[in-house]
């Protein structure tokens, strides 16, 4: 399990808004390289968003679900990526004295990439996922400021 955590300059909230707009994904998840639809409940419990991963010509389409969530603090997807696999992504959002600690704690939980040694996988995932919260931060950072 990769644990990567953030500051943010802005509150919980904005970083919230920015997660709820399931079209942004592309803009702040690496390795996603579009997004086709999203479920028009989108963040729901059960709604998903379809998405493509890879680099053109070679992408491949498949989906993201919300598994829980409760705004502004928590929000946990179930990743698609096959065939590599699937893994749960849980965002922890946290108030500190005017900022946001964010949290992303990811885990394969099925598919070939489970055969990926723990130590591997775990700096794969922090290394994308400490990238994934630098654009989220500038996106939240910068919704703040409206």
């Amino acid at each position: 399990m990769s644990v990567t955590i953030r500051e943010f300059q802005c509150q919980p909230e904005h970083v919230f808004d920015v997660l709820r707009d399931g079209w942004s994904y592309a803009a702040w998840v690496v390795g996603a390289a579009r997004i086709r639809e999203v479920d028009e409940t989108w963040p729901a419990v059960g709604s998903r968003l379809q998405h493509s991963v890879g680099v053109w010509p070679m992408m491949l389409g498949d989906s993201t679900e919300v598994e829980a969530i409760d705004p502004p603090r928590l929000l946990q997807l179930r990743a698609r990526a096959w065939p590599s696999g699937e893994a749960r992504v849980r965002f922890e959002l946290e108030s500190t004295a005017g900022q946001c600690r964010v949290v992303i704690t990811e885990k394969v939980v099925a598919g070939p990439a489970r055969l990926i040694p723990n130590v591997l996988e775990n700096a794969l995932m922090h290394w994308r996922n400490t990238e994934s919260l630098r654009r989220l931060a500038y996106l939240a950072e910068r919704h703040s400021r409206r």
